[in-house]
């Protein structure tokens, strides 16, 4: 009998097995033999198996009971048990904002060839996004499927369909029914569609960053989330499929090592076939530090920044002072001023504290219908609505225009303050929300305060995230059957509509990845990631006080990504001794890899901030003096001979040296090795600092952030 190694997948209502061998699934791994293995250790197989992966995985998941699922444990063979995870979406201008014009230069025959998969809700085909109104037939290295279900037809642009269906509830069809996915595939590779908005807002021309590339569409989100045993077998799927780049914007909030983490585990298969996955850093970036989601080192995680396009909506008041604030606000209320409510005062069932925040069943319909509800709560603005209010004004700090199914700016403090003194100062207290209205924002890019922080909490040496990309108030093709608002009582239906999420930027590094690989079809995904990070704009640091911990290399710039000069290339191998020096067992490896890993000798001695990686960074002590050493080699991809200098910024923080200080090229491909040291002190606690490499030789700027911190890892907190 074949060996199989086996890593299950627990839920709180069922058990799910993945199963991981040694190579891409050959014949030993059809359903029929993986049910073979299967029933020689556990009983009611034909009930309990949900999937087999076979075409770039190796395993199968099934439902288990408690008592199988420890016979398993202790069983020769079996890798691991990994609870099965729930994982979440992490939700035009934007383009132009990039200096990514439709007119820079562009190999439209190669961009045609390739292909992006996005791994989501689905998507909707019959959108002007997606149409193939002049593609030909799917690239010859195509070898997926349209499967997308009733009614479903995929096209010479959407080339592939697939949906995963693991829990009942889930829905039969790739077809997109939230928006989510529409939005992100379109993001990455819609068509040129001119004159789309919100109603009239954000009104442009929606584009892709590779108009020409194909998509395939991967279901894994349905409305309870989306399984991590879907997610796998849409990685599964994609790999075998053939596709070119992987654009993933989910995420989960649990803490999780690589090998118990579905899309790392995926995306390391992809990388071994030379495919790239760009994963969102996750939207927790309120609660500080060591939130970001996506931390493998062999994905590129992608935080979200605004651009210079923003919707103000004015709040007017009846003593004629504006306030402005937040919202994407396509109604007007014609000059009219209506009167204003208080939480507090619309609710006679309810404690004060659910009372101020408009709570459910709080609002009563009779006493707030054709008024505008104060509320101290973002959430509020669904149980306002179906109570008959005009519109709300909530309460919120974070300075995102979103869709709300009522007009319904947010103020932030001060300006909040300012209307309940208003409000509490005049006998008859009314207001207007006007429309929203498109303002140039100059301060931009910044890093949207929802973006999750690193550093990275499992590998501190790995500075994560590694690049920032729009995500704030980002207008793309939308599902016409979802709400735009997302809430129930919303009766909207657009094609187009406005988003923002780290999942709103990773799709646009996704398509700029895809335009690099149209320059340098044969550069491997790291080279590909390296060019991203090293050409990125560096940020302001006093527009962005988090730093590098917020925006990773800085803000992600498509037309100096496709000629980096330098590049910092890791292999399989690299990842596989940075496991090593974690701590990662042979068996936590495997998980990851599929294969038997043994650890070089020494290996767990070898700093992991050692790895060929386009960032440095490396955790110190708080307080005490440190010196911390980096060892790198790039390779040249710029011109046969050249000589590339070094510089570095100041930070009278800390010392850096660079030996040598110069790096002589005679031809392209050859690659050199550089030492950088750094030393400082009296960090304190929970803290960074940072500064800047770069290597120049006078037409290519090679930029790398250098981070110390004194932030926890998970290992050691």
């Amino acid at each position: 009998m074949a060996s199989y190694r086996f890593q299950l997948f627990l839920n709180i209502s069922f058990f799910l097995i993945l199963a991981i061998g040694q190579s891409s699934i050959a014949a030993a791994n059809d359903d029929r033999k993986a049910s073979v293995v299967f029933v020689t250790i556990c009983s009611s197989v034909e009930e309990s198996m949900i999937r087999s992966y076979r075409r770039s995985l190796n395993g199968f998941a099934a439902k288990l009971t408690d008592e199988e699922v420890e016979e398993l444990a202790n069983m020769k063979g079996v890798v691991s048990i990994i609870p099965n995870r729930i994982y979440h979406p992490r939700t035009t201008r934007s383009w132009d904002f990039m200096g990514f014009s439709n007119t820079v230069r562009r190999n439209p025959t190669v961009e045609s060839n390739v292909i992006i998969g996005v791994i989501d809700s689905g998507i909707w085909p019959e959108l002007p996004s997606f149409s193939d109104e002049g593609f030909g037939p799917p690239p010859k290295k195509w070898k997926g499927v349209c499967r997308g279900g009733k009614n479903f037809t995929c096209n010479n642009k959407v080339i592939g369909a697939r949906f995963y269906k693991s829990v009942a509830s889930a829905d039969e069809s790739a077809r997109d029914n939230s928006g989510h996915g529409t939005h992100t595939a379109s993001t990455a590779a819609g068509n040129v569609v001119k004159d789309v908005s919100f109603f009239g807002l954000a009104q442009g021309t929606a584009r892709g960053g590779v108009p020409s590339a194909r998509i395939a569409a991967y279901k894994v989100c349905h409305k309870k989330g989306c399984e991590s045993v879907d997610i796998l077998a849409a990685f599964d799927d994609a790999i075998a499929d053939g596709v070119d780049i992987l654009s993933v914007s989910l995420g989960s909030a649990e803490s999780t090592e690589f090998f118990d983490d579905v899309i790392a585990i995926g995306s390391f298969h992809a990388m071994e076939k030379g495919i790239l996955t760009l994963n969102s850093a996750g939207n927790n970036g309120v609660a500080g530090p060591l939130g970001v989601e996506s931390v493998a080192p062999w994905m590129v995680a992608v935080a979200a920044s605004t651009t210079d396009r923003r919707l103000s909506t004015k709040v007017v008041l009846g003593n004629g002072k504006t306030l402005n604030g937040f919202s994407a606000n396509p109604d007007t209320f014609n000059g009219k001023k209506l009167p204003l409510l208080y939480g507090r005062e619309v609710s006679s069932i309810c404690s004060e504290d659910d009372a101020r925040l408009c709570s459910e069943s709080c609002v009563d319909s009779k006493l707030v219908k054709g008024k505008i509800v104060l509320c101290d709560n973002t959430g509020s603005d669904s149980v306002v609505c179906s109570a008959g209010a005009a519109g709300s004004i909530v309460l919120d700090d974070l300075p995102v225009s979103f869709i709300t199914p009522l007009p319904s700016p947010s103020l932030n403090a001060r300006d909040y303050d300012l209307l309940l003194s208003y409000k509490n100062s005049t006998k008859n207290p009314v207001a207007e929300i006007l429309r929203s209205e498109s303002i140039t924002e100059s301060y931009s890019p910044v890093v949207a305060q929802f973006s999750s922080l690193g550093p990275n909490f499992i590998a501190p040496d790995i500075l994560k995230p590694d690049i920032t990309a729009p995500g704030a108030e980002i207008l793309a093709a939308y599902s016409p059957v979802s709400s735009p608002s997302g809430s129930p009582v919303d009766k909207r239906r657009v094609k187009y509509s406005i988003l923002s999420g780290t999942s709103m930027a990773c799709p646009h590094v996704a398509g700029i990845a895809a335009y690099v690989k149209t320059f340098h079809p044969d550069w491997s995904p790291s080279a590909i990631k390296s060019a991203l990070m090293t050409t990125a704009w560096a940020m302001d640091r006093t527009k962005n006080p988090d730093g590098e911990i917020s925006y990773g290399s800085g803000h992600v710039n498509p037309v100096r990504a496709i000629v980096p000069g330098l590049v910092y290339e890791t292999s399989k191998e690299d990842y596989i001794k940075l496991m090593c020096s974690l701590g990662y067992t042979r068996d936590n490896i495997k998980q990851i890899s599929g294969e038997i890993s043994a650890c070089p000798v020494k290996s767990k001695n070898v700093p992991a901030r050692d790895m060929n990686y386009p960032s440095l960074a490396a955790p110190v002590p708080a307080v005490k003096s440190f010196t911390v050493s980096f060892r790198r080699t790039v390779k040249n991809v710029g011109l046969p001979n050249s000589i590339y200098r070094v510089q570095i910024s100041p930070n009278p923080k800390l010392k850096v040296e660079v030996v040598p200080m110069v790096l002589t090229f005679k031809a392209l491909k050859e690659t050199k090795t550089f030492t950088v040291t750094v030393s400082g002190g009296g960090l304190s606690a929970k803290s960074m600092e940072s500064t800047t490499l770069v290597w120049s030789d006078g037409t290519h700027i090679v930029r790398s952030p250098i981070v110390v911190h004194t932030y926890p890892s998970i290992k050691s907190s």
